[in-house]
């Protein structure tokens, strides 16, 4: 008896969702509507509507109730994280933030960004005696983070309103961003420039610089920074040696994921 082929074991109501998910990763915007899925796959509006419910009852789609358009939702962030673990970001990393560490001699940290909080995930300490103290696993407010700033840069104001819906934001000192105004004015000079700077907006006494990781798809995955106490953190320092050393590190582990300028 002949083997059969593995395409023979199809089935075809799979194929289709995951030929409906693979066209947020082809395409150059973040949402895509009901009837563009439709021309896209070439299947009937009532059959995309069928395939977009299901994945959004997992989780793998959310519609924005804005737009009522529909986007990758947290489930599939959730699985491309995991690979992304799995398959070495926290490998690469660690020599990017040992080489950061070596050259500034501050605590360096990769973060990740999820559902409104940054979590660190790794860190490489100063030899200095006063240092940040380690929050590897931590989850802290994305909005009052240099770690967080470098995601909610680059993020649509429909996700922004998700994502911080109240006009007024819990503040944690007086250099919080506490006005979604100002802090999104904050946003646009961060997207600009390439970095985030925390000026003792989390932690009294403590400052931080961040920049963006991305990976092959141009995506922001993660962030790296360095924090220390404000007294080695000053202007001229951030602007001229652990600015420049952030940014290069973070784009050195961005082209270990596959990322290339264009």
């Amino acid at each position: 008896m002949a083997k059969k082929e593995k395409s023979e074991y199809m089935i075809q109501a799979v194929s289709h969702a995951l030929d409906l998910l693979e066209q947020f990763h082809h395409s150059d915007v973040d949402e895509l509507g009901v009837t563009e899925l439709s021309k896209r796959l070439r299947l009937h509006k009532n059959n995309v509507f069928r395939l977009l419910a299901t994945l959004e009852s997992r989780g793998y789609i959310e519609q924005n109730k804005v737009t009522e358009n529909y986007r990758l939702g947290l489930k599939s962030l959730e699985l491309g994280q995991t690979f992304i673990k799995k398959m070495g970001l926290l490998n690469q990393a660690k020599p990017v933030l040992e080489n950061l560490v070596e050259h500034c001699n501050e605590t360096a940290y990769l973060a990740i960004f999820k559902e409104g909080y940054i979590v660190y995930l790794d860190v490489v300490e100063t030899h200095n005696t006063v240092r940040v103290v380690s929050r590897v696993g931590s989850r802290l407010p994305a909005y009052a983070t240099a770690a967080g700033k470098v995601h909610l840069a680059f993020m649509s104001e429909e996700e922004l309103e998700v994502i911080l819906p109240e006009r007024e934001l819990p503040t944690f000192t007086p250099s919080t961003f506490g006005d979604r105004e100002k802090l999104k004015e904050e946003l646009a000079k961060v997207a600009e420039q390439g970095f985030a700077v925390d000026n003792e907006e989390l932690d009294p006494g403590v400052r931080c610089v961040a920049a963006p990781i991305r990976d092959y798809t141009r995506r922001i995955i993660g962030s790296l920074s360095v924090s220390g106490p404000s007294i080695r953190f000053s202007d001229e320092r951030l602007k001229d040696e652990l600015m420049p050393l952030v940014v290069k590190a973070a784009e050195d582990l961005s082209t270990r994921l596959g990322y290339h300028k264009q």
